[in-house]
């Protein structure tokens, strides 16, 4: 049988970059085994150890889940489209609650929400649950701004949002709440005024701070419903499972590249995000936006569509995304919804739960398992890099970042072998050169020495803090990004 796999952005540079891959199996299970034996990379991405397919990777025949029930010796026929859906880093109407109730609007409000209040479905009735209701926005980045910018222009009546960054100025690409002005301020502080400034009749509470296992709950239990704008694995399943434990609806977003994915997680009535990823990808396996990059734009279609599903919670109008996962794909302007279904042995919101109280997150995403430690003489700074540059030293130079990332910036005559190639190009190098290497933060390139060291490479150094450290300390002409 012939069916067509779509390959999502996070895994095409193991495919590649293919987005779509025809093959023949008789079920999901021989297609997979051709996959990887076509794509050797894809299948460390795809299974473990064990060769069980792995709990962050979701697999869907015609958009229906086959993961808990039938696995992957699913029956596939011509025609078929496989999706594989990896972690990338509601319902009934939210109680009136707050200090707003029985105030009457004023006849400005009613100017600036009569919009709403000649709809039906909002009316005065629903713009007085949108002004009693209560928010909180984890993270005023790219998410966070687009959605707490047109919730704040809906009337939502108390909104806290919470950060504890800088602006700077890579921000700016895609976090529209801030302007040039505001780099180097505080962004909550920044976004407090921005927001007040688009609808002063609105609460903004601040919360400068990092989410952390002592103080999530406490903060949660005073917001109605809690909007996830974060861009890492732990603060993730942190969220989750504070919402869970609360009975909190969480509207979830994220984005990598063109690629986006939104869904309301709500236990009571629905799946929570760990029966959709029961655990993280392994550190470092997915790229941030940080390290992928992503389409300026895209945060604003997400972020507006959690803001959407945020509204239609409070005023208890149409189908919240419970029990689905909507992907969008901006390259090809096209959106599909897959079904989710509730994990019956999820460990926090099944009957067979075994968390009942907050962990340690990090611990549990493994961060910190893949920091490679360099003993000193492995390490050189980059003003030690300058010296001997500008002494005309023996020193090779080689970048191990992507060529799109090298084409931005580099460090002068260096050569660039990306770390994932690194591999089948060794053999341009040779074994008695001095070596340095580096990438952005220092992070890859550690990963590269260790890999060179294995084969037999011993005149390697690691450039501390990459090229961003070169751009603060030795040319401040080169961009960070």
């Amino acid at each position: 049988m012939s069916v067509k796999i779509l390959i999502p952005t996070a895994l095409r540079q193991f495919s590649k970059n293919n987005d779509t891959i025809e093959l023949t199996g008789e079920d999901v299970e021989e297609i997979f085994h051709n996959l990887t034996n076509q794509y050797s990379d894809l299948k460390r991405h795809l299974y473990n150890e064990k060769d069980q397919l792995r709990n962050f990777v979701n697999v869907y025949v015609n958009n229906e889940d086959i993961r808990y029930f039938e696995k992957t010796n699913t029956k596939v026929k011509s025609g078929d489209i496989i999706s594989i859906v990896p972690s990338i880093a509601g319902g009934s109407a939210i109680k009136d609650k707050g200090t707003y109730n029985d105030e009457s609007f004023s006849k400005e409000e009613i100017e600036r929400y009569s919009r709403h209040l000649i709809m039906p479905e909002v009316a005065l009735e629903g713009q007085k649950k949108l002004r009693s209701a209560s928010v909180l926005i984890i993270g005023m980045g790219g998410l966070g701004s687009p959605l707490s910018m047109y919730l704040s222009a809906a009337g939502v009546g108390r909104m806290g949002i919470v950060d504890f960054d800088v602006v700077d100025f890579t921000n700016l690409q895609r976090q529209v709440i801030y302007s040039t002005e505001n780099v180097g301020k505080s962004k909550l502080e920044s976004a407090r005024k921005r927001l007040k400034g688009i609808n002063p009749h609105i609460r903004i509470d601040t919360h400068e701070t990092r989410l952390t296992s002592e103080n999530t709950l406490e903060l949660f239990e005073n917001y109605d419903i809690i909007i996830d704008g974060t861009d890492n694995f732990p603060t993730r399943y942190l969220v989750n499972d504070a919402c869970v434990l609360l009975g909190k609806p969480n509207v979830y977003g994220s984005i990598f590249r063109f690629e986006g994915q939104v869904s309301v997680f709500y236990a009571k009535e629905g799946p929570c995000y760990r029966c959709l990823y029961p655990e993280p990808p392994p550190p470092g396996l997915v790229p941030s936006c940080a390290e992928g990059g992503v389409l300026g734009i895209l945060p604003g279609t997400i972020g507006l569509l959690q803001a959407t599903e945020a509204v239609k919670l409070i005023l208890g109008k149409g189908s919240p995304l419970i029990g689905r996962l909507l992907l969008y794909d901006a390259l090809e302007a096209t959106y599909r919804e897959l079904k989710l279904k509730k994990d019956p042995n999820c460990p926090i919101c099944s009957e067979r739960t075994s968390i009942h109280s907050l962990i340690d997150y990090e611990e549990f995403c493994g961060i910190g398992n893949d920091i490679i430690e360099l003993e000193p003489q492995y390490e050189i700074s980059v003003k030690e890099l300058d010296q001997e540059i500008r002494n005309n030293g023996d020193t090779f130079v080689l970048d191990v970042r992507e060529f799109h990332e090298y084409e931005m910036c580099r460090i002068p005559n260096a050569k660039l072998i990306p770390l994932n190639n690194l591999a089948t190009r060794i053999n341009e190098l040779d074994r008695s050169w001095d070596i340095v290497l580096y990438c952005r933060t220092g992070v890859r390139s550690a990963k590269a020495l260790k890999f060179l060291r294995e084969a037999g490479f011993q005149n390697v150094k690691n450039l501390v803090g990459g090229i961003s450290a070169w751009s603060d300390e030795v040319d401040p002409t080169v961009p960070k990004y």
